[in-house]
């Protein structure tokens, strides 16, 4: 009997195809049984291992097997997040100290014992992929496991533990893989959700990766590396960066999130230079193991990036387990074809430094005319509120359209939204669904969210209905499976351009209301 396919649930034994099945909360995985706790009809294992600590001479290295246990493992409690400096501002507030020891899974599975293949859905966390965990509560999988979904998330290395690339590194392991450790880290949690999955009851090949803003790139970057081949068969992205280049990112001050390794290799040595590490060779990757955890994150954070961009790229084109942008990839029909929901919030992140209108509509060229009747169509020429409009459909919304139109192009069933919907007591001061205020509805958590002043019985009705459309997806690579939720969702496409926008009034699916917008975007896309 395979190990990773034994689930021991007391009382009751039943054979699930020729598997021996019980019924308690103690899962036998291939490094050693671990122990989760029962609630509410949900088993919760966390702070399971999925690699070895990433600590002393295995930072910066591809992540390791975990060492195997003999006895039980209790996994009632988090691992730790992984190590970086949390900033005041973050919908998703960490609840671990972080620390460089943070590569752990946490699973949540339905009780009864699953007598039959459940489907998978792995969760991947934004943070501009210098911040974030899997421990805030907003991502707590409760909600999917009473929907019939094992639900996995964990941690990846961020900042400059997980994207680095001094040329030292290259000199160590010539045959690489170099620099994106952290998206070394999202595969090899990947590979362990295919080997022990099937013990919490879920199915191998019935996984959906689902990530939001840096996850929401990393899922990208997944659908364009041949390393994860195999590792899931749907995706979901969520307000994702995805164009190449300043298309978007000018607003970003250069921050696109897919740099080549020259520059990553540029930064890395400035980063050793500030720290008196100079040379290439092996006396000064010692050097640099031997920094203080602390040292090495050395006041980098979402606050901090723009400062700090001489120092820190983050994902890279290394041309082995990222060969070439997700856009490069999408444009020439690489990516892996696998269903696809995606979609960004009408008030996304955006960040326009112009002055005035001018420079606001300036990128537009020609189109200038055009673009201010349909982002100023009151002729208010406020550059701040129209500056960030531009800057949200230039670095989010557009991009997340360009996915869904090449992915629907590849013949893939592609499912595209706009979350618009705003709590109920924050109405009369929030302009709009700003970047990640969807979290706490696709994860039904509305209760945990701290950006939710008060509760309304129409927030947590939209939360059933936004999770229910993310089960449904998970289930059967369309969200309109099961006869729930009530409002039909069209499949996209490009000459339709048919969203769900998900509003104050409910669901409602149509023509996309900023095409017009949209289509000024895409002509400069790439462009400063």
């Amino acid at each position: 009997m395979k190990v990773c396919k034994f689930l021991c649930w007391s009382a009751v034994v039943i054979i699930v195809s020729g598997v021996m099945v019980s019924a308690s909360d103690e899962v036998k995985t291939e490094s050693g049984a671990v122990r989760g706790i029962t609630q509410d009809g949900v088993v919760s294992f966390k702070g399971i291992p999925f690699a070895a600590p990433p600590v002393g001479p295995l930072r910066w290295k591809p992540p390791q097997p975990p060492a195997p246990w003999t006895t039980v493992r209790p996994s009632t409690d988090y691992g730790h997040d992984c190590m970086q400096r949390p900033f005041i501002e973050d919908l998703a507030p960490l609840r671990t100290t972080p620390n460089e020891d943070c590569l752990y899974v946490n699973v949540w599975t339905p009780l009864p014992a699953a007598v039959s293949k459940l489907p998978v859905m792995v969760w991947i966390y934004g943070g501009g992929w210098v911040n974030g965990g899997s421990s805030p509560a907003v991502y707590d999988g409760t909600q999917f496991a009473r929907q019939g979904v094992v639900l996995v998330s964990f941690n990846y290395r961020v900042g400059r533990f997980g994207y680095f690339a001094h040329p030292a590194l290259a000199a160590e392991s010539p045959s690489g893989p170099l620099g994106n450790y952290g998206y070394m880290d999202q595969i090899a949690a990947l590979k362990w959700v295919q080997h022990n999955i099937e013990a919490f009851g879920g199915d191998p090949k019935k996984v959906t990766i689902f990530g939001e803003s840096a996850g929401g790139g990393s899922v990208l970057a997944m659908m364009a590396s041949p390393m994860a081949q195999g590792l899931f068969q749907q995706a979901i992205v969520e307000s994702a960066p995805a164009r190449d280049g300043a298309g978007g990112m000018t607003q970003m001050k250069g921050k696109s999130g897919f740099f080549s390794k020259a520059t990553g290799e540029s930064a890395a040595l400035a980063f050793a230079k500030s720290k008196g590490i100079n040379g290439t060779d092996a006396a000064a990757l010692d050097a640099l193991r031997r920094l203080s955890p602390d040292d090495v994150v050395d006041g980098l954070n979402m606050m901090s990036i723009f400062s700090a961009i001489k120092t820190f790229v983050g994902p890279m084109v290394d041309g082995q387990l990222l060969p070439e942008s997700p856009q490069a990839a999408f444009q020439a029909g690489r990516q892996m074809k696998v269903p696809l929901l995606i979609g960004a919030t009408n008030r996304d992140i955006g960040i326009s430094f112009a002055r005035n209108i001018q420079e606001v509509m300036f990128p537009f060229g020609l189109n200038q005319m055009k673009a201010y009747a349909v982002y100023d169509p009151q002729h208010t020429n406020d550059a701040k509120v129209v500056g960030a409009a531009v800057a949200s459909d230039r670095l989010m919304v557009e991009p997340m359209r360009f996915i869904a139109r090449q992915q629907s192009a590849a013949g893939q069933p592609t499912y595209a939204y706009r979350f618009s919907y705003v709590p109920v007591a924050d109405r009369a001061q929030v302009d709009g669904a700003h970047h990640a205020t969807e979290l706490a509805f696709v994860f039904n958590t509305v209760a945990n969210a701290a950006y939710v002043s008060k509760l309304d019985t129409a927030d947590s009705a939209m939360a059933l209905t936004v999770n229910a459309y993310w089960v449904a997806f998970a289930k059967s690579g369309d969200p309109n499976a099961g006869g729930r939720p009530r409002t039909k969702w069209p499949a996209y496409a490009a000459d339709s351009d048919t969203i769900l926008d998900f509003t104050s009034d409910g669901a409602v699916a149509g023509p996309d209301p900023w095409k017009a917008r949209l289509d000024l975007v895409e002509k400069i896309a790439g462009k400063p």
